[in-house]
């Protein structure tokens, strides 16, 4: 009911998702956590890759025909043996791989990025993947590694003749070789207009000369794009003198951190750019979702620079390019499953990072074995409990700003902290919880920190329910599970407007009520400790820290049975809502 009465209320200012023969489209195109977008066209086919960071699989190739409807087609990153060992050996909270480039050259993919380990140490090399098939997961290679010196976001160019450059962030341009991952010494080519953070470097070669586009001013609220040219690759760069020529900084717009962008063609000759934005408005304080990629049309004359469209919720200019009979996953479509022995992991599905045991499926849903970290893990503790080693939580980006999950849940620990449920996830240290967990008579104090409760008065099961935020510490509540619902699956709910999560449980047979378990504002998940990236929305399973090693006392298994996400609405402006279409 909350939902509809903010969706009917939110519709009357606007009108339906109808994509016109003046085509008109809203953004964000790629909603949800989908920053650092890099694209290319290929035989009437537009693929994008997006930043991903620690989680698994990593680097999401999407492809679309129409420019709107984007489709999950692969990971580049799927496979611990492509980087063995990476994942669990990387320290930095929101490190992994930064900002893809992805091109297509001489019949073949590539992606390159870097991988950041650690930013004490500055740990960070250079890597590009290469596949002559992006439908096939497993076609993309294990990486040619290279070095950056501690640069990031690496370009790829191939000039006339054949040799490939790599430009990363500073400007700084240097050679590379595909077979040995050898590198040439680099040369400083520009350093932008005077912003700070120089870096998402893309060349691209038109009517003779060489354009320099870069992101700088920072991620943040002075985000923007930059560009400069030269009639030698090598430079020197000579700027833009209106530059920049992208950016919503300074603005009221309800989409800010406009930046880092990529432009392409279609199929009539006309260009696009992809960049990435944050539906935040200049409070920049409500963002759940991260950093998403809109799309804007391009005019590019012979021997002129690049005009952009600046970024708002709804767009117009070029004609899209027709729809065909696409398959595959959407990036908006609902999730409706009812796991069983027979079901796989869906393609959106991501772990934090690599997790000590994949989910796997049985006859009694999608099972989860807890690990003994839980979601926020433990600072300065063995590798098992701070979560380096993966944490027990699978889930799907949040791409909605109106949107209900719901899941049926089969689990009845028998060992005091043991705890399984959903949770908004945006790192370890800034998370939304319902979880259900078995305690004694230990106080709750001892209850939330990694203590094993050793009382003799038996336990009982509880919702627990939790909001851990890296700027203002933990808060928890529990709540008595009815005795009647203690065997039974019990169905957890998360319902999400623009500002709030509130979440429920109630029992899956019966005619039992649902009982508010407990409310958050979304400024929780929105920035803090992750500022990189986006809301996920799962679940988890933990013992909290009991047991020796990576095992848990009791090793209770989580049962997720049916899993539902519905998206009903995006906001496109402070004012303005839009409905979801149906699938």
């Amino acid at each position: 009911m909350q939902h509809m009465l903010i969706l009917s209320w939110a519709i009357a200012f606007c009108a339906k998702f109808v994509l016109g023969e003046n085509s008109t489209y809203y953004n964000p195109v790629l909603s949800g956590w989908h920053s650092d977008p890099s694209c290319v066209h290929v035989n009437r086919t537009f693929y994008c890759a997006t930043s991903t960071f620690l989680a698994f699989p990593g680097i999401p190739i999407y492809a679309s025909d129409d420019l709107i409807r984007w489709r999950l087609i692969s990971h580049v990153w799927s496979r611990n043996s492509q980087i063995p060992g990476i994942s669990w050996n990387t320290t930095a909270t929101q490190g992994g791989f930064y900002a893809p480039t992805l091109r297509y050259h001489n019949g073949e993919f590539y992606v390159a990025s870097v991988y950041v380990v650690s930013t004490v140490d500055i740990d960070v090399f250079g890597v590009v993947f290469r596949s002559t098939d992006p439908f096939d997961e497993g076609k993309w290679s294990d990486p040619i590694r290279f070095d950056t010196s501690w640069r990031i976001d690496p370009d790829l160019f191939w000039d006339d003749d054949d040799t490939l450059y790599v430009a990363t962030s500073g400007i700084f341009l240097q050679t590379l070789d595909l077979d040995t991952g050898s590198v040439g010494n680099p040369i400083s080519i520009w350093s932008g207009t005077g912003g700070e953070s120089p870096e998402g470097p893309h060349i691209y070669k038109k009517d003779s000369w060489y354009y320099l586009m870069i992101a700088e001013g920072g991620t943040a609220l002075n985000h923007a794009v930059t560009i400069a040219r030269s009639t030698n690759v090598t430079g020197p760069y000579i700027p833009y003198d209106q530059n920049p020529v992208l950016t919503n900084r300074g603005t009221d717009e309800y989409f800010q951190t406009v930046g880092h962008a990529d432009l392409f063609r279609d199929a009539n000759g006309h260009w696009w750019g992809m960049c990435l934005a944050t539906r935040s408005g200049p409070e920049y304080e409500v963002y759940p979702m991260g950093r998403e990629a809109a799309l804007f049309p391009v005019t590019w004359d012979e021997g002129e620079w690049p005009v952009m469209e600046p970024v708002r919720g709804i767009m117009s200019g070029w004609e899209l390019p027709n729809k065909t009979a696409s398959v595959g996953l959407s990036n908006s479509d609902p999730d409706h499953y009812h796991f069983d022995a027979d079901s796989e992991i869906p393609l959106h599905f991501i772990y934090p990072r690599i997790p000590p045991r994949k989910v796997s499926m049985t006859a009694n849903g999608m099972q989860m074995i807890p690990t003994r970290s839980n979601l926020t893990g433990a600072r300065d503790e063995e590798a098992e409990l701070t979560g380096q080693h993966g944490i027990g939580f699978i889930g799907r980006p949040q791409t909605h700003t109106l949107f209900e999950f719901t899941v049926d849940l089969l689990f009845t620990p028998r060992a005091v902290q043991e705890e399984a449920g959903v949770s908004i996830f945006l790192t370890q240290y800034d998370h939304i919880d319902l979880g259900i967990v078995s305690i004694d008579e230990c106080t709750y104090a001892n209850y939330t920190k990694y203590h094993q409760c050793r009382g003799d008065g038996g336990s009982r099961m509880y919702f627990h329910f939790q909001i851990q935020s890296s700027a203002n510490g933990t808060v928890s509540r529990l709540t008595p599970v009815p005795e009647d619902w203690v065997t039974r699956a019990i169905r957890l709910d998360i319902m999400a407007s623009n500002t709030t999560y509130t979440l429920f449980a109630s029992s899956v047979v019966g005619t039992d009520g649902r009982i508010q378990v407990g409310q958050a504002p979304s400024s929780v998940v929105s920035g803090g400790s992750g500022s990189f990236v986006g809301s996920v929305i799962g679940g988890f399973a933990t013992c909290n820290g009991a047991g020796i090693g990576d095992s848990c006392p009791h090793q209770d298994i989580a049962y997720f049975q049916t899993w539902k996400y519905v998206g009903m609405g995006q906001q496109i402006s402070s004012t303005t809502f839009v409905e979801t279409p149906a699938a």
